[in-house]
């Protein structure tokens, strides 16, 4: 009978497995990291609903996820310890996501020392290019500033990560200067970019959300970071998997490959059978098997201290 009981139960998780890795969003995967079994990421305080823009509107937000051993109090004194932060910016095509769903996010890189922003940005249809742009350029400034205020915190060590969508937008912010110009600081504000399977070379654009989003604008070289692209851009760490039929593995490869050609950093990582929401789902705690994207961030944001 145990042996039937072990075998059922073996059986449903598989299943489950296979329907989270084929149709979960990211709601479906913070639901399951927060309730899988054993010890979970453990986070100290958490601050929610924090705007860096219009203080009356719900999108231009973020949680701040601190680690175990800080404090959010800006009054506290941390001694030597400096915490590394990591702002991160979700994935959904422009037009979809929302901070919630990521705090799986948030909590993986908490528990690992870094005060982690997860942000929210404007989106389409009511905004399209270049909102979510100056959203994200904003999200950096305040940062910066959010940093500032805590003995415990490093503010030149702020790192920033984006998903798909979230990818795009980071980047762009990164190296189109005008953006970050606009709230007094230039890409040297930023120790390090982290893409996961962003589109960086897109156009002409083949997607309705793509077109939606950005096919409006006059000079759509404007919408592609790869136009940007210099060797004074922030050192980068560009993570996708080659069976990301979403987001082409090649936008990676030519932006390496163009930030390269311009004397700057830019590290590549292509991960085998792992699909467009793969890469995201890898930070979850039930597939962090996928592939080691943690580790290979970790590893990243330690090399940059050096």
């Amino acid at each position: 009978m145990m042996k039937t009981f072990l075998l059922v139960a073996c059986l449903l998780i598989a299943v489950a497995g296979i329907w989270f890795y084929r149709l979960a969003g990211p709601a479906q995967l913070e639901l399951a990291d927060r309730w899988w079994p054993g010890h979970g990421d453990a986070t100290g305080p958490i601050l929610r609903g924090l705007a860096y823009g219009d203080p009356s509107g719900t999108q231009q937000r973020y949680d701040i996820y601190f680690p175990a051993g800080a404090s959010a109090d800006e009054a506290a004194h941390c001694g030597t310890t400096k915490y590394p932060a990591l702002l991160f910016f979700h994935g959904g095509s422009w037009r979809d996501g929302d901070r919630e769903s990521y705090a799986f996010v948030g909590r993986a890189f908490a528990a690992r020392g870094f005060i982690t922003f997860i942000a929210d940005y404007r989106k389409a249809p009511a905004h399209r290019f270049p909102d979510f742009i100056d959203d994200a350029a904003a999200a950096i400034a305040s940062a910066r500033r959010e940093l500032g205020k805590r003995d415990c915190a490093d503010p030149d060590r702020l790192f920033v990560m984006g998903h798909s969508a979230g990818a795009h937008i980071t980047m762009l912010a990164a190296l189109d200067p005008k953006w970050l110009g606009a709230h007094g600081l230039d890409s040297s504000a930023i120790a390090g970019i982290i893409g996961l399977a962003g589109p960086y070379d897109f156009y002409p654009f083949t997607s309705d959300a793509a077109r939606d989003a950005l096919g409006h604008w006059p000079k759509p070289e404007e919408t592609q970071p790869i136009h940007f692209a210099n060797g004074n851009a922030p050192p980068m760490l560009l993570l996708t998997g080659d069976a990301d039929t979403t987001v082409k593995p090649r936008n990676s490869k030519v932006l390496a490959k163009r930030i390269a050609e311009s004397k700057g950093s830019a590290h590549t990582e292509f991960y085998p059978g792992v699909t467009h929401s793969g890469i995201i789902m890898a930070i979850a705690r039930p597939f962090r098997g996928k592939a080691p994207v943690i580790d290979d961030i970790l590893a990243f944001t330690a090399q940059q201290a050096r």
